[in-house]
């Protein structure tokens, strides 16, 4: 018999005889010496009751089980006379496949705390928050691929380990083959090691995705980046997922289009396919995530230039925990107060000092500033970085010599400006920090299946 899944016996127009399930107990009650179980198989968020009879086959296996508990169920599938709930499984035979003993086993019918929940992270996704964040995560990953298809772009596979400091920042981990209590006690040792010179794990597929964009047109990367900032802060983690769109031809207006546009879709997706999901979060998490993501799907995203937002912050009367000044990036509370309180909508910021901007993106003609942007969305802050490109030669080799960089780690990022060079623009939308916003989720630990931040290396 072809195993049904729940979601698949709770979408059924009409009674199925004979039918299979296999699954988690959430939970278990006895009355009159009927077992009633939840069952749940990770397919959707809503339970199934499995209605047990005394004498069907197996029922003494279920003595001493409970929450946890992984059955396989054969019966009939019929309307159910609970409130609340459209059909049941009348069991012809329950089996044990694994045990939960219900003294240790951690996820008992109550409310858990957030925290508690890190700390057992391989068993979270079968709480109903949890379950619903990786599915929405799933259908998510979907949606990006689906909306570069339809588009004509080429998903490319951009290394992730490199010997290029794309941002410049220097907060890499160090990839190494040598035995870490000998290496490194001075650059030389680095020609022993397996590349034969210093290996990071890549910020950002960004660097090489050029080169595909000026061979291919439209092309992206998503996959995982890392960085090596000690930050603890409710945003931040050591691995995480970026999505990254390069595109030939293309200037800063070009992809403040396309953020605009990918955000929107992005959300409208999670909206059409994982409604059940969402409403969770919108029920127990935030209750005015919805009214957020309506505001994101039905409104032009504001424009504003750096300039201009400085203007905005310096003349609105608050005091901020960092300072406001030309030169300075902008910090989350900046972002979230210009989206939020000031322009009540999503915001994109543009045209940002080159001092604070990374050696690639293209400088204007004004000469202080760059072709950059970011997108800020309400309760989460910037959600994208993105720039036109350098593409003139003697303009990049200039911005590389100011930011103390290598000519010779960047000879191939220098050809590209060589030989047929072309204007170009892309940008790095943060994956968690999408679904952050989508949820209503507040820290990037709750959104990804097992954080990588300091001190965490479990599972």
């Amino acid at each position: 018999m072809k195993r049904t899944r729940v979601k698949q016996a709770l979408n059924a127009e009409a009674p199925v005889e004979g039918i299979m399930l296999k699954g988690w107990v959430r939970t278990k009650r006895e009355s009159k010496g009927v077992v009633f179980l939840e069952l749940n198989d990770g397919s959707c968020r809503t339970n199934l009751q499995i209605v047990v009879d005394p004498g069907v086959a197996g029922i003494d296996s279920l003595d001493g089980t409970g929450t946890g508990a992984a059955i396989k169920v054969t019966g009939n599938l019929q309307a159910s006379p609970g409130k609340g709930q459209k059909w049941e499984v009348q069991a012809e035979q329950v089996e044990l496949i694994g045990s939960a003993d219900q003294e240790s086993y951690p996820l008992q019918k109550k409310r858990h705390s957030d925290e508690f929940l890190r700390g057992i992270a391989h068993l979270r996704p079968r709480t109903n928050k949890y379950g619903a964040m990786n599915r929405i995560r799933s259908e998510l990953s979907f949606a990006v691929h689906q909306y570069f298809r339809e588009r004509g772009f080429y998903y490319i596979h951009t290394p992730i380990i490199t010997g290029s400091d794309c941002e410049g920042a220097g907060d890499m981990f160090v990839v190494t083959a040598l035995d870490p209590d000998k290496a490194w006690k001075s650059p030389a040792e680095f020609g022993r090691d397996f590349f034969g010179k210093k290996a990071h794990l890549t910020v950002s597929g960004q660097l090489p995705a050029e080169s595909m964009a000026c061979a291919l047109g439209d092309v992206y990367t998503f996959g995982p980046t890392f960085r090596a900032e000690n930050s603890n802060t409710s945003k931040h983690a050591a691995e995480f997922w970026m999505v990254e769109p390069e595109v030939a031809f293309a200037d800063l207006q070009d992809i403040m289009e396309m953020a605009q546009g990918f955000v929107q879709a992005l959300t409208g997706h999670v909206k059409k396919y994982c409604s059940q999901d969402l409403e969770l979060f919108s029920r127990f998490v935030d209750q005015g995530l919805e009214d957020r993501l309506d505001s994101v799907l039905n409104e032009p995203f504001e424009r504003i230039s750096y300039t201009r937002a400085l203007e905005v912050l310096q003349g609105c009367g608050r005091k901020f925990e960092y300072p406001v000044q030309w030169g300075l990036d902008l910090q989350t509370e900046h972002e979230r107060f210009l989206c939020e309180e000031h322009f009540h909508k999503p915001l994109i910021v543009h045209d940002y000092p080159a001092s604070i901007k990374p050696f690639y993106m293209r400088v204007n003609d004004d000469s202080s500033t760059v072709a950059a942007m970011d997108v800020l969305l309400p309760g989460v802050g910037e959600i994208i970085g993105g720039s036109q490109r350098e593409e003139r030669l003697e303009v990049l080799d200039r911005r590389i010599q100011e930011a103390g960089l290598s000519f010779h780690e960047y000879w191939w990022y220098r050809d590209l400006r060589r030989f047929g060079s072309v204007p170009h623009a892309g940008f790095g939308l943060g994956f968690e920090r999408l679904l952050m916003f989508i949820t209503g989720v507040s820290n990037i630990r709750d959104v990804i299946p097992f954080p990588r931040t300091p001190n965490m290396l479990e599972f």
